[in-house]
């Protein structure tokens, strides 16, 4: 080293230990991250922070119930951006304008509509819960974030866990069904699928739960309409889901845009601040659903959007999504001290928060992978593969039709379904691209290569009147053994703002029934569908009808593995399916009558076409007598419950076991049944397995009231499973 060198070193270091000394401690990946918070939160100027608590979009706009008026420029101090562009070069290229063109360089939470996947598409959500597997759901999450991540994408707008009991509302599709047990479950499974064991892992993305809350309780199934929502009902029903996902550390929820018994959902403070926050101790932040805080004009309790902004600012919803109102009109608030800036310095925080938790500050940036090392991972689509078999629900199976023979020669495959790849990814289909679904006749051509002829015709389209394929479907249905034939409902007909005033499918699509069966041929009808369905003739008129759903990118084998027996149905649904629209609402959980014996319907049955739970197999289950480890138990005890199942056929397959609570006699009314475990397991040829559930008193026995506070009372109570009712007592 020469002297001027020697000189330089003695100038510069002192500087550069002072440099070090000087670094913002919200830049030190070693300092604790709650510091780290309040650190950059002091050094923001009042307008950064109100950027931080808006949401913009960017890319082409995929719903069009969110039409964009004026396309917005990326300031690179917004708090987040819907990112709909699946480019990580992009997406680092807008990372680094705000890491490195903004006075702070916070990085912008990049969100998503993933709902199903992202580019591998896997069955809707309520098609999931009817796998009854958990893990697998769990699985499929996991890989919808890892496809998300590499392109760019921090957070997704899912789980929807609104507890739908309405089928004609088309947002059923994206929950879990009927049962609020069923949601939470499948609630948390997901989350921890999203966010893994730590949300800054490379592959984790943060998951958001919705609609927070009451929204499935729309009149009429009317989207975006009002929810009488009773203060029993909303902590009965309503409430458990989002309590799990939050126990589960769901990192954000979305405030809905129904209002609730007349205080909207993004405007009511104690939902959003005296339960989630306050109660609950949620330390996330909720970001409004898609203009549901201007929305609070046309529902008749904000004058303006000043007064919105307001009113949902201060009940606790700290992200406003696209709507602009908090930009235009929060300093004006703080300058009127109708808000004080320690409010602001709430939601920010709780923003921030969350992207520290990311690891955005320190990795804001994406790995830059092409398209074949993000998407379509062997792992990947053996997840879809399985995910869409164990979906699928074997509704009826007259005479043992399926599996099909070896007789059967020649398979006459019908409907507008057969070759359709689009509608069999469903609504909010993520980035998932039409080409790269397996159609059911791909399926069935692969299965049936060396065993069968397959005759097609599409017969008709999904809706309209034109009968001229008629004639080609009866000529090939004549020529063949059997008839598959495959229909069911187009992807726009469910998801958001796809309210139905009837759940039956087009009288086209029944007429292509009616003249199928005059062929004499045996039916096997495929429904895919993303809400259950007023069958009518379409049951009475079919051998055995499979309900496929809408199972993404990977249906067509599953679902040509069942029809040649491959493989074993093992759905059941989690959602009852009426026998007419006019029977709705109906589910499985419903409260006894006054007079339970009359006071039904006069001119049609009081039971469902199918309840919940309902599923077939090919394989025959027996289950012997429960067993109990008491019949009487005191509030701290727990109380084991058995049951031996025995597969009685000659082949191998897999069974769901519900067990269900009943107290018939309480302060407050309870459901006749209620769901509270459930198990599923494979059972080979022959095999017995117990299956096992211990009743926890205060968690499976007590319930809440129209405050959310807990009773566990004493009394007789009733464990029911399958057919059978097993009387216990609670003591003191």
């Amino acid at each position: 080293m020469n002297r001027i060198q020697l000189g330089l070193m003695v100038v510069l270091t002192p500087l550069l230990i002072m440099a070090q000394k000087t670094k913002p401690l919200y830049k030190d990946n070693k300092a604790p991250l709650e510091k780290r918070v309040e650190d950059l939160l002091q050094r923001m100027t009042l307008e950064e922070k109100i950027l931080q608590t808006n949401q913009w979009t960017y890319g082409k706009n995929a719903n069009e119930n969110n039409i964009e008026s004026i396309q917005k420029g990326v300031r690179p101090e917004i708090g987040s951006l819907i990112y709909r562009s699946i480019s990580p070069v992009y997406r680092n290229q807008i990372m680094r304008k705000a890491m490195e063109d903004s006075r702070l360089g916070i990085p912008i939470l990049m969100g998503f509509d993933v709902i199903h996947g992202y580019r591998t598409i896997y069955p809707i959500p309520l098609a999931q819960a009817c796998s009854w597997n958990q893990e697998l759901v769990k699985k499929a999450a996991a890989v919808a974030a890892k496809e998300s991540r590499l392109s760019g994408v921090d957070w997704t707008f899912s789980p929807m866990v609104d507890v739908a009991r309405d089928p004609r509302w088309g947002r059923v599709a994206e929950g879990y069904g009927e049962d609020p047990y069923a949601n939470s479950v499948f609630c948390v499974a997901t989350v921890n699928g999203y966010q893994g064991k730590n949300l800054s892992d490379p592959f984790s993305i943060a998951a958001c739960l919705k609609h927070y809350i009451g929204y499935s309780l729309s009149e009429g199934g009317r989207d975006y309409h009002s929810s009488d929502v009773s203060a029993q009902t909303l902590w009965e029903t309503f409430m458990p889901p989002f309590h799990a996902g939050v126990k589960a550390g769901a990192a954000t929820l979305m405030s809905a845009f129904n209002d609730i018994s007349g205080v909207p959902a993004s405007a009511n403070h104690y939902t959003l601040t005296e339960v989630l926050k306050e109660r609950w101790k949620h330390d996330g932040f909720v970001v409004s659903d898609w203009g549901s805080i201007e929305n609070l004009i046309p529902q008749g309790v904000a004058k303006d959007r000043k007064e919105a902004t307001l009113k949902s600012f201060l009940a606790g919803v700290e992200m406003d999504m696209v709507d602009n109102v908090y930009v235009e009109n929060l300093a004006q608030l703080v300058k009127e001290k109708k808000i004080p800036e320690s409010k602001i310095d709430d939601a920010v925080r709780r923003i921030l928060r969350l992207k520290f938790r990311l690891g955005l500050f320190d990795n804001p940036y994406v790995q830059e992978l092409s398209e074949k090392d993000r998407y379509y991972q062997p792992e990947s689509m053996a997840v879809a593969q399985q995910l869409a078999e164990e979906s699928m629900v074997l509704l009826k199976n007259s005479n043992q039709i399926l599996p099909l023979s070896s007789d059967v020669k020649q398979i006459a495959l019908i409907g507008p379904m057969v070759k359709d790849q689009i509608n069999m990814m469903g609504s909010w289909e993520g980035q998932g691209i039409e080409s790269s679904v397996e159609t059911i006749f791909e399926g069935f051509t692969k299965e049936f290569s060396s065993k069968a002829v397959i005759n097609y015709a599409k017969g008709c389209e999904f809706d309209g009147t034109d009968e001229k394929g008629f004639a080609e479907a009866v000529a090939m249905a004549q020529k063949s053994d059997v008839v598959v034939l495959c229909m069911g409902e187009m992807k726009k007909w469910s998801g958001e703002n796809t309210s139905r005033s009837s759940i039956g499918l087009p009288m086209i699509q029944h007429k292509l029934l009616a003249e199928l069966k005059k062929t004499g041929k045996k039916i096997i009808l495929v429904l895919s569908n993303g809400r259950p369905l007023e069958l009518g003739d379409l049951e009475s008129l079919s051998d055995a009808i499979i309900e496929i759903w809408q199972p993404g990118i990977a249906g067509g084998t599953p679902l040509a593995g069942i029809v040649s027996g491959r493989l074993n149905p093992s759905g059941k649904l989690a959602i009852t399916f009426p026998l007419a629209t006019g029977q709705i609402p109906i589910y499985y959980s419903m409260r006894q009558p006054a007079r339970p014996k009359i006071g039904g319907y006069k001119d049609i049955s009081n039971e469902p076409k199918y309840w919940f739970g309902h599923g077939l197999s090919y394989a025959n289950f027996s289950y012997g007598t429960v067993k109990i480890s008491s019949d009487k138990i005191d509030k701290k005890s727990n109380l084991i419950a058995e049951v031996e199942v025995t597969n009685t056929s000659n082949r191998s397959g897999k069974e769901t076991v519900f067990w269900y609570i009943s107290d018939p006699v309480a302060s407050i009314s309870r459901p006749m049944k209620e769901l509270k475990f459930f198990e599923k397991l494979e059972l080979k040829a022959g095999e017995k397995k117990v299956f096992k559930f211990e009743i926890n008193p205060e968690r499976d026995l007590s319930f809440p009231d129209t405050n959310g506070k807990m009773h566990l009372e004493t009394g007789d109570f009733y464990l029911t499973i399958n057919d059978q009712r097993v009387k216990f007592e609670l003591i003191e």
